[in-house]
């Protein structure tokens, strides 16, 4: 007999563990063929066993998660979903028109309220759930928070769904009825709404559109720095970037008198008069001269 590998047909561990959880509770979907197989959440919940794909046609007695409801999910369904199971319509949001919903109908269809989603598709937009969040949120509301977790733990981004809509899945698990849930998303929506207003308010009130601790750009700390006066030596303010008007400039020459050495003005670009070169002829004139040994030289009369 020859030697058999001991690992030969055996499952690895993740496929063990996977394969070996069990929701106790029916899980369907009827699957229109619109998505990325490989991206799909539906279609990987049908490959790890948990969730079993129905036929166009195919009548479902459970609750079904379906834009054609005319209620919410509450805490009220979840005998219903104990009992008869989960269903969800597996399409494209943007496709969504060729789904022939007469086709699908159960008398237990319904709408879930608002949340955010967090796959990777249309992470953060809200309503925009695939199949797992869908599940997963029934499972939550009604109360059955374990195979919310159970379906979600499949998804390396599941945990984000439960992170972002932790605290209205408490909010609405605390409710009754359909109308009560209704009730508590318009709520929800109303304090959002107005939160967002309050941020625009004081945004426009302080004309600054930066309210976190963010480091300012470098534009900010360029009008940081021209806003800032220069000083000089003796602290007064050096006016900058004006230019002088001709009044300040002439007011500036003015200002630059020139004197002789008797302290008398100087003025200036002006050619001397008639009698000023006279006067000057004279002093010149009254200037005695003298020889080397010191004798006056007489002038000539």
């Amino acid at each position: 007999m020859g030697k058999h590998s001991r690992n030969r047909g055996r499952p690895q561990d993740d496929e063990v563990s996977e394969s070996s959880t069990r929701i106790p509770v029916p899980l369907a979907m009827w699957d229109f063929d619109h998505c990325d197989p490989k991206r799909c959440s539906g279609r990987k919940l049908a490959r790890l066993h948990l969730i079993r794909t129905l036929k166009i046609g195919q009548r479902f007695k459970g609750i079904v998660l379906s834009p054609k409801g005319t209620q919410s999910v509450s805490p009220a369904d979840r005998s219903i979903i104990e009992g008869a199971g989960l269903c969800v319509v597996d399409c494209s949001w943007a496709r969504i028109e060729e789904v022939p919903f007469e086709k699908i109908r159960s008398p237990h269809e319904r709408l879930l309220p608002y949340l955010v989603a967090a796959n990777p598709v249309n992470y953060g937009k809200p309503f925009k759930l695939n199949c797992v969040e869908a599940l997963a949120a029934c499972f939550f509301i009604t109360g059955l928070d374990e195979h919310g977790h159970t379906l979600l733990s499949k998804f390396k981004w599941g945990h984000a769904f439960w992170e972002i809509n932790g605290a209205l899945f408490e909010k609405y698990k605390s409710c009754r009825s359909s109308a009560e849930v209704v009730e508590t998303q318009n709520e929800y929506l109303q304090q959002i709404n107005q939160e967002y207003k309050d941020h625009r308010e004081k945004r426009n009130e302080t004309g600054n559109s930066i309210s976190l601790d963010m480091p300012p750009s470098d534009e900010e700390e360029e009008e940081e720095e021209e806003d800032q006066p220069e000083v000089d030596k003796f602290g007064n303010t050096i006016r900058r970037d004006l230019p002088q008007s001709e009044e300040d400039e002439l007011e500036e020459d003015e200002d630059d008198i020139e004197v002789d050495r008797f302290g008398n003005i100087i003025p200036r670009d002006m050619p001397p008069s008639e009698s000023e070169e006279e006067d000057e002829q004279e002093e010149e004139d009254d200037d005695e001269k003298f020889d080397k040994f010191g004798n006056t030289i007489p002038r000539n009369s």
